[in-house]
């Protein structure tokens, strides 16, 4: 389903939901022709664009979808597996698939659909198909050379393209719009229909006005993540940032009060530091974890603050001013950072006699502090860096 579900149903439920998804999407396959053979290959011949009609929309919609869920946090793109790129095997196995298609009239997907409803090529097809599987899996040792030459990794268009993600959504969703024209034109010359006077019916001012309403939405929705950084970035607008920022005195007594559970260290210092020197009570994480949701999720637990400490308050101000434009609440920084800690605490030395009462409370307190710390960070156990997985999320025709 996606890594959008996880958060909102149980697994299960997630099961049973695909189930009654996979069927509409079967239904709607078959309202929409793909059980014809002869509307399928029409695609290859060019006297029915019906395949290209329904693929293309479905792709720009999903593609607006995807960016519009992103755009406001409720889909981590970091969960979605995308499938490697190997070209050679890509290029053959589009040509193989290619030529399937127009031999037999149906891809894996439509060949089911077909299937459904008793029509016995789909089922031959699929039988091959299965063949075909069973052959490539047997002889993979033979294959894999070739199935794994020239790696390219995850691409994307738009990356390989240099250009930003909203803007290339625009084209594509332009470009479909014209694709549809043409696919009408082709269509009429190929079946010899006479030609049509251009006229606007509502049903085709209607299609019209979605494609332009989609074009806009995908320009409209940019790359949170970079905004954000580019955002935190802006030292005038950091430092002016309404942020809870807790003393060092009030950190170290909550880090030696063994009862007080409701603080928890959000450390974005580097690993190599961290493994150095773990503070009690801390997590390690980077600007990365604040996008992912199974990381994220820690700082969403109810009655915590979050503390997040770097080596300078600057730094500190930066993340804090990213993570409450991401919606998090209870965040607060460590005034001075990390170093000023240190200088005050763990390395605190009186620079003159106390001169009142507080002060001398004060002195007490932290002479106490320099012992005790240090300890429990040695006690500490090791705190790995929250690290993402990738979830492979299968689908697809």
């Amino acid at each position: 389903m996606g890594p959008l579900v996880p958060n909102l149903i149980s697994e299960n439920l997630n099961y049973i939901l695909a189930l009654f998804i996979g069927i509409a999407f079967g239904a709607i396959l078959e309202q929409a022709g793909f059980s014809s053979s002869r509307r399928l290959v029409g695609l290859f011949y060019g006297y029915d664009f019906t395949v290209l009609r329904v693929f293309f929309t479905a792709g720009i919609v999903a593609m607006v979808g995807v960016m519009a869920l992103q755009h406001f946090g409720l889909l981590d793109m970091n969960l979605v597996y995308i499938n490697p790129t190997f070209l050679w095997s890509a290029i053959i196995g589009g040509l193989i698939m290619g030529l399937g298609f127009v031999i037999g009239g149906y891809c894996p997907g439509t060949s089911f659909c077909a299937a459904a409803i008793g029509k016995l090529d789909a089922v031959a097809l699929i039988a091959g198909a299965l063949v075909g599987v069973f052959l490539f899996a047997e002889g993979y040792p033979l294959f894999e050379g070739l199935y794994k030459a020239a790696y390219l990794g995850s691409p994307r268009i738009y990356q390989t393209l240099g250009i930003p993600a909203n803007m290339f959504a625009f084209v594509m969703v332009v470009f479909a719009l014209a694709a549809f024209g043409v696919a009408g034109f082709v269509e009429r010359r190929v079946n010899r229909l006479p030609a049509q006077t251009a006229r606007w019916t509502p049903a085709r001012v209607g299609m019209v006005a979605v494609g332009l309403v989609l074009a806009l939405s995908a320009s409209s929705f940019t790359d949170r993540k970079a905004n954000l950084l580019n955002l935190s970035q802006n030292d005038q607008l950091v430092r002016s940032y309404p942020v809870e920022v807790m003393s060092v005195d009030e950190f170290a007594f909550r880090l030696m009060d063994e009862e007080d559970d409701r603080i928890q260290v959000i450390d974005f210092r580097p690993e190599a530091e961290i493994a150095r020197e773990r503070l009690p009570k801390s997590y390690a994480f980077t600007v990365e974890n604040l996008f992912e949701q199974e990381p994220s999720r820690l700082l969403r637990l109810k009655g915590k603050l979050n503390v997040f400490v770097a080596n300078d308050e600057l730094t500190e101000r930066r993340l804090a001013v990213i993570a409450q434009e991401l919606g998090f609440k209870r965040i607060a920084i460590l005034e001075g950072g990390l170093q000023g800690f240190r200088e005050q605490i763990l390395n605190f030395q009186p620079s003159r006699p106390p001169r009142d009462m507080y002060e001398e409370f004060t002195y007490r307190f932290r002479t106490k502090a320099k012992q005790v710390i240090p300890e429990l960070i040695r006690q500490n156990r090791q705190t790995a860096p929250v690290k993402q997985e990738k979830k492979r999320v299968l689908g697809g025709c």
